[in-house]
């Protein structure tokens, strides 16, 4: 029984997102293009190349939304932001959605009123040495 009403109220909450977002997907394909937030520059990640052409893992994140939402991945206008400016950016409509370094916690959950949608990078730190050295830990 109490499966049934986790997975009951998950699903509940997975609607109540979809109609919130649900504006935001009408007002992209009535412009035509995704406004997508990323960084200002970080290569492997977001950052134009020599011709300004962006590339990257988050541009390819924004251009696959593009070509699911409006089927064409070059349907996105790259918006950069800063670690200041993302959350502004995204709450006043300036970008459809950010793509780019951002940690999620619960107060953005709860106090911004964010959907975030999964992970798509984790990172940490890690140490390697020789097996033979013993180390157990750092």
């Amino acid at each position: 029984m109490k499966k049934t009403v986790f997975l009951g109220a998950l699903t509940v909450a997975g609607l109540a997102a979809g109609v919130a977002a649900a504006g935001t997907l009408d007002d992209v394909k009535a412009r035509g293009k995704l406004n997508c937030g990323v960084t200002t520059g970080l290569v492997g990640f977001a950052a134009p190349d020599a011709n300004g052409e962006w590339k990257g893992f988050d541009v390819a994140v924004c251009r696959a939304v593009a070509a699911a939402t409006l089927g064409d991945p070059a349907a996105v206008e790259f918006v950069p932001t800063t670690g200041k400016t993302r959350f502004t950016a995204l709450a006043s409509g300036e970008i459809d959605m950010l793509a780019r370094n951002t940690t999620w916690t619960f107060s953005r959950d709860v106090d911004l009123k964010f959907t975030f949608t999964g992970v798509n990078y984790y990172d940490g730190q890690g140490f390697m040495a020789p097996k033979a050295l013993g180390v157990s830990s750092a």
